[in-house]
């Protein structure tokens, strides 16, 4: 649905979930743009703007991946208190990049210090728009998009579709398409539980979950930090 919106080159606002194939709807289409049209490879072309780093590696191989048969260039850039992030962010930057996809503080302090012009951006993404509100991100957007020129082409997708959500939109955005995606619903035959337990005992918990071989034939289970995954192992 949102693909011919995307190449007819209209703003588009977007209620759509995570899992519903949302990142390759306005990849897909925006990657056919970039190779349709002359531009300069060292200036921006497509800002991707994300809540949080995790989301920005995750498109960002996305990009690589539908991509491997174009010379399209794109980096991640996202926060974090590694110095040798910061600079392999910068001199990707300062060499130039036609897609990035970034958080918001991240990338506002890589502006400020002059590493990146977004006078060439054709085409904003917001994704995860109302969880970037949410985190406050709010004034983060606004001066990002003050950067940008009015001529583009913004594409916003949001969970949820709050009073905050449509004021930024109405902001930003211009006549846009709207879709909405009907949010899935879990099978009935799923069983959701929750249980209370302190830290110390979740191992040993997860374990004899884990241990019902007539219940539980296979697992997906997720943890809050690497080093927490890796006592799971």
């Amino acid at each position: 649905m949102a693909i011919p919106v995307i190449l007819e080159g209209l703003d588009l606002l977007a209620c759509a979930q995570t899992g519903t194939g949302k990142t390759a709807a306005f990849v897909l289409p925006l990657l056919s743009l970039l190779a349709e049209v002359k531009h300069e490879t060292t200036l921006v072309n497509t800002l991707v703007v994300v809540p949080t780093r995790e989301l920005a590696m995750q498109i960002d191989q996305q990009v690589e991946g539908l991509s491997y048969f174009a010379p399209v260039s794109s980096i991640a850039v996202y926060g974090g208190n590694d110095a040798s992030n910061w600079d392999r962010q910068r001199q990707a930057l300062e060499h130039g990049a036609e897609v990035i996809i970034a958080t918001p503080g991240r990338l506002i302090q890589h502006i400020q210090m002059g590493y990146v012009k977004l006078n060439g951006v054709q085409h904003l993404v917001l994704d995860e728009a109302d969880r970037m509100l949410d985190m406050g991100f709010y004034d983060d957007i606004m001066a990002i998009t003050a950067h940008l020129p009015k001529q583009r082409q913004t594409l916003m997708f949001s969970a949820t579709m709050p009073p905050n959500i449509r004021k930024l939109a109405k902001s930003i955005l211009a006549n846009p398409v709207e879709i909405n995606l009907a949010v899935s619903k879990p099978a009935e035959n799923i069983l959701q539980a929750v249980y209370h337990v302190p830290d110390s005992g979740k191992l040993s918990l997860l374990a004899s979950l884990l241990g019902t071989k007539d219940v539980v034939q296979s697992a997906l289970v997720f943890a809050s930090t690497k080093a927490e995954v890796k006592s799971i192992e």
